[in-house]
């Protein structure tokens, strides 16, 4: 059976909803972070990085959101949730994945961790780190929108739902607190309303748990 190792609201939800499209049994494993349990001898025999998800397919470990999700599309080909390979819109689909992993995903490090980029204590240089972070990804968040306008929609690829839409729509919900959020773009918004009408997506709200403003739609 499918294994996923999470923590609510963690980039792990983004694979978790990715499984719920799927529709496959798999399992969630909780990682105590209040105790560190993902820096763990156990779960570092799992992931050497320390870091949530780990998806365990049988004897295959797989880590690294993107990864997993590229991993679970191209399994389970008879959902549709990857264009078809060599094509021409596959080779925009890997762009994309690794755009938002790679572009969007890096840098909420820094903004929700400004401290790690600082000395101890330098107050004044958390902040900056902070809004300097926010003003990158307001940047990132515009490339978005236009690509929903370009692509015609209603998903992110253009008319086809893909797992690319499972990585940007948690992303997106992780900007809730900016001064201009994803939910206030004239793309975005009514696009993340509709991945959170997605029954998936709300199954796996309702299993993690998740605070009603998570997306900051309400």
């Amino acid at each position: 059976m499918l294994s996923l190792h999470y923590h609510p609201s963690d980039a792990s939800l983004i694979p978790h909803i990715l499984l719920e499209e799927l529709g496959l049994p798999f399992e969630l494993r909780l990682v105590d972070r209040a105790n560190n349990a993902q820096k763990s001898p156990a779960y570092l025999k799992l992931n050497p990085n320390g870091l949530i998800p780990v998806l365990e397919d049988g004897e295959l470990v797989v880590y690294e959101t993107a990864a997993i999700l590229l991993h679970l599309a191209d399994r389970h080909p008879q959902a549709g949730l990857a264009p078809a390979l060599a094509s021409p819109e596959r080779a925009h689909y890997y762009q994309w994945m690794l755009w938002l992993s790679n572009t969007f995903q890096a840098d909420f490090k820094t903004f929700y961790y400004p401290q790690r980029y600082v000395a101890e204590g330098n107050a004044s240089g958390v902040a900056e780190v902070k809004a300097l972070a926010e003003q990158r990804l307001n940047g990132v968040l515009d490339q978005l929108d236009a690509q929903l306008q370009s692509s015609g929609g209603p998903w992110l690829l253009g008319a086809d739902y893909s797992a690319a839409d499972c990585l940007a729509f948690v992303l997106c919900c992780w900007t809730r607190s900016f001064a201009r959020p994803a939910r206030a773009l004239p793309q975005l918004g009514p696009y993340m309303r509709r991945m959170l009408a997605r029954p998936a997506v709300q199954r796996a709200f309702a299993t993690e748990q998740l605070a009603p403003n998570f997306h900051g739609l309400a």
